[in-house]
């Protein structure tokens, strides 16, 4: 009699499985789409440029992810723009459904070739950011105005310090060239962390020539700094009307990402409703 009373007052182990599957089962599709219902939001990859790391997105990332976006932000190598863009088409393979795919300066060069053909990738997102095309590299493309176009050694330091440098030697900028170029627009505190948390480019990066962009078949949207110096903002408009990018300018320096974080998820928001509509 006490079994048969034990049984009737706590279901069975099996009886608590079954009701959890049935219950994720259930929640399943509204957690897929973010929504609950139509097509499920795209996922939004970040990716950094040189001298940076995923953290100069931070802002950026909580804005979106309060808007209900599932947004990831891998680190990009550094190391050779061919295998930068291998190593960020490798990390687009693991994710299902569609991706607005986002970058900054150099992050621009890898997206244009990591993306190439990539069937998942619906949007461009092109942020003070490079848009080489075919044979052309980053450094070709900043132009003469640009404040990375003149005595390297005044700009750079070198690593190893022997010169002259090899493709391999690892470049950090300045502390001056952050402050008065690079990092224009934010304020001192963050200036000193951008220059003391910097990651290296190699030579090689930034003089490797681009192969075949995609943003020739991606539709992409471009914001254009009118205040950065790095890349002038004559060179982004003219790369942005090349590819045909919806173009967006705004008041910001290099690192308008940090500075301006909600304009930035404005014209991201903008382009993941233009390609799930």
């Amino acid at each position: 009699m006490r079994n048969s009373q034990r049984s009737t007052r706590r279901p069975s182990l099996v009886a608590l499985l079954t009701a959890l599957v049935l219950v994720v089962i259930g929640l399943s599709p509204s957690v897929a789409s973010g929504t609950g219902q139509g097509s499920p939001k795209p996922t939004v990859v970040l990716l950094h440029g040189d001298w940076a790391d995923a953290s100069g997105w931070n802002s950026v990332i909580k804005r979106l992810q309060n808007d209900g976006y599932r947004v990831v932000a891998p680190p990009n190598p550094l190391r050779s723009l061919a295998t930068d863009a291998a190593s960020v088409r490798a990390y687009l393979d693991t994710i299902g459904g569609p991706i607005v795919l986002v970058a900054h300066s150099y992050g621009g060069a890898v997206i244009s070739n990591a993306a190439t053909g990539h069937p998942g990738v619906k949007a461009l997102v092109y942020v003070n950011a490079f848009m080489p095309d075919t044979g052309e590299s980053i450094g070709q493309l900043a132009g003469p105005d640009s404040a990375l176009s003149t005595d390297p050694t005044t700009i750079f330091d070198f690593v190893p310090a022997t010169l002259p440098p090899t493709p391999a030697t690892e470049v950090y900028l300045k502390r001056s060239t952050v402050f008065n170029a690079f990092a224009t627009g934010l304020s001192f505190e963050d200036k000193s962390l951008v220059a003391a948390t910097q990651r290296p480019a190699t030579l090689l990066s930034i003089n490797e020539p681009s192969g075949t962009p995609a943003w020739r078949t991606i539709p992409s949207w471009a914001l254009v700094g009118t205040k950065d110096l790095i890349i002038p903002i004559d060179v982004q408009r003219s790369m942005a009307n090349r590819a045909r990018s919806s173009i967006t300018t705004y008041d910001a320096g290099h690192l308008g990402l940090m500075s301006q974080p909600g304009t930035v998820v404005k014209v991201v928001e903008r382009a993941a409703k233009a390609v799930t509509r």
